[in-house]
């Protein structure tokens, strides 16, 4: 199981969510890059960026740049997310060296442009699924798809992309577990390889995730809060992973 630290971005500073609410928002002391090199030098062999700023706005936003600073800064490949809704996006986000790039709303709202995106960027481009009750959320998880998300990991499927990075959003920032059976279920369904997110709040989350989901197809999980809150380090979760 792939533990992948992840590093929310707003306003430049390193932040977690709670569900997905902007106003819930903790902000976090240190520099996001210091926080990235802190995590490759724990063993990190991945680290997940997100943009909140673009998600929620749609678009490009200042922490672009310090995304940039991260990846400039780490030997370990940059998985990135957050308001990339074009092609020029997905290009920029590729030449600052982002190894993949996470696209959700887009995903959900133009399928046919998904398509095109992964015939030109490969397995650079992951799907973001997003899901509140089983059902797909879209813009920054602020407004409701008129799709399942099984149903999404279906129809993305179909388009060429082998990877979904799925978030139970009432799961995330909450420490209250990750959402196995519908992780499992986004993985049997889709047939591809799927990142869980959302709710780790202890190392035993990690075990049993590990034990019953590999089968399915998660093989790896992106991991915030639990680690920022300190209720244990990524030494810890890479060791049990």
């Amino acid at each position: 199981m792939l533990i992948i630290p992840a590093i929310d971005l707003k306003d430049g500073r390193c932040v977690r969510l709670t569900q997905g609410r902007k106003a819930d928002v903790k902000v976090y002391d240190g520099d996001p890059v210091e926080i990235a090199k802190r995590f490759e030098a724990a063993g990190a062999r991945m680290i997940h960026v997100v943009d909140l700023d673009g998600a929620f706005a749609g678009g490009e936003s200042p922490n672009r740049k310090v995304v940039r600073r991260i990846i400039r800064n780490v030997e370990v490949p940059v998985q990135f997310g957050g308001g990339l809704r074009s092609i020029t996006d997905v290009q920029q986000m590729i030449e600052y060296g982002a190894a993949q790039v996470v696209l959700a709303t887009l995903a959900a709202e133009q399928p046919d442009t998904l398509e095109t995106f992964v015939q030109l960027f490969g397995f650079r481009i992951a799907v973001g699924i997003d899901a509140r009750n089983g059902q797909a959320v879209t813009r920054g998880w602020e407004r409701q798809a008129k799709i399942s998300a099984v149903e999404l990991a279906r129809r993305v499927a179909d388009t060429g992309v082998d990877r979904i990075v799925y978030t139970d959003v009432q799961r995330d920032g909450t420490l209250e577990g990750v959402n196995t059976e519908q992780t499992c279920m986004i993985a049997r369904e889709s047939g591809l390889r799927v990142t869980a997110s959302g709710g780790v709040s202890a190392l035993a989350d990690i075990v049993g995730l590990r034990r019953d989901a590999q089968a399915c197809g998660v093989d790896s999980v992106v991991i915030g809060k639990a680690i920022y809150e300190g209720r244990f380090t990524l030494e810890e979760a890479l060791r049990v992973g």
